[in-house]
């Protein structure tokens, strides 16, 4: 039996999508038109219809939304693993009350589905540490969620 594709996000995923999370980014590659997937964690969902999205602005991402908009995120969340597609764009150039060179995407919602393989079902979500300095990545992860909520 196929799964129902939702046209946005369903109440577990949007709760997610209100902190820092693991997903992944599949865009569109501006160079080969070939597949291109990043993994990323600033994300932020203002309402179940957008997801922002913050990245470096000499990341690849950029470009690749810039020629192609249609974009799939990969989320692992709610036992499960879901598609949520849509097309992007930027949103702001460089992200103000942050240190880095961050540009905001946002995502408009086209569809969500479950495409976790039958009969089977996320027992442990992914779990990931920062590297450097734990207090000034809290700081750093505060202020981008921050700069995203204001661009509401």
């Amino acid at each position: 039996m196929a799964n129902k594709v939702e046209t946005s996000l369903i109440d577990p995923l949007f709760e997610c999508l209100q902190k820092e999370q693991f997903l992944t980014i599949a865009t569109i590659d501006h160079e080969t038109s070939a597949p291109y997937v990043s993994a990323i964690s600033w994300v932020y969902a203002p309402d179940k219809k957008r997801v922002f999205i913050a990245i470096d602005q000499r990341s690849r991402i950029v470009e690749n939304i810039k020629k192609h908009p249609a974009i799939v995120l990969t989320l692992i969340a709610n036992e499960s693993t879901y598609s949520i597609n849509g097309n992007a764009h930027l949103k702001v150039d460089k992200l103000e009350g942050v240190p880095l060179k961050l540009t905001l995407i946002e995502l408009r919602i086209s569809e969500v589905r479950d495409v976790m393989f039958y009969g089977s079902k996320i027992s442990k979500e992914p779990k990931y540490d920062k590297t450097y300095d734990e207090k000034a990545a809290t700081k750093l992860d505060q202020q981008v969620l921050q700069a995203m909520k204001e661009n509401a």
